[in-house]
């Protein structure tokens, strides 16, 4: 279980919140409206406190279900916290994207967007995307970065053996068989983080056992009661 350097915490002034570009727009004579309360203010009212939470790794790793153990523990102790499953998303929100390179990233960007709007509001989310290429999370991060948004990469350090020994959708097996091009293991790669804020294996325990990390991890940056 590795940990890296803090991530960035919320602050400066209001007025550089609030004027804070977080996202490139092609989009002309836009302007970000805020509302009465900044963010600080918005939390200390309502008593809560919002991240991202981002699960990164093979499909068979464990980040949905570790997510899922996250949300159920959070929501145990009245933090608001929702679940952005990548999955669930291209259903609705990502349903036009493949899985080429630029696809992949683009997806990466859209729920990196919701998720930033989601921890602003208060609300702490749990991104489990197998979202494999370095870029794509470092622009994750930088969207976050840049709102002064808590963003913590959680690396599901699996081995790529296991989660296909693993293989809860029956799509190793596919894509061993050439049934699915641009499979991440096998046909595409997968960049693993380089200095995720928290790496799990398979050897840190139960599902449970995972989640009191993710938590641990959240006490230390002061985001939940220890």
């Amino acid at each position: 279980m590795r940990r890296r350097t803090p991530p960035l915490q919320p602050g400066g002034s209001s007025a550089n919140r609030r004027t804070n570009r977080v996202s490139d727009s092609t989009s002309d004579n836009v302007v970000w409206h805020a509302g009465h309360h900044d963010r600080d203010e918005r939390w200390s009212h309502l008593g809560i406190k919002g991240c991202t939470i981002w699960f990164t790794g093979l499909s068979g790793s464990g980040k949905s279900t570790v997510a899922a153990e996250v949300e159920r523990l959070l929501v145990e102790r009245g933090q608001p916290t929702y679940m952005l499953d990548g999955d669930n998303l291209r259903h609705g929100l990502n349903g036009d994207l493949g899985f080429s390179e630029a696809d992949r990233n683009e997806n990466v960007r859209r729920v990196s967007e919701v998720a930033r709007l989601f921890a602003d509001a208060g609300v702490m989310a749990l991104v489990p995307l197998v979202s494999p290429y370095r870029a794509g999370r470092d622009r994750a991060r930088e969207i976050h970065v840049a709102a002064e948004v808590p963003f913590f990469e959680v690396f599901m350090d699996t081995p790529l053996e296991v989660a296909e020994e693993r293989d809860p959708k029956g799509l190793y097996k596919l894509a061993r068989e050439g049934k699915i091009p641009n499979f991440t293991g096998i046909s595409d790669p997968y960049e693993a983080p380089l200095e995720p804020d928290l790496a799990l294996a398979p050897d840190v325990g139960t599902e449970t056992d995972m989640a009191n990390a993710v938590l641990t991890l959240l006490a230390h940056h002061g985001l939940i009661a220890r």
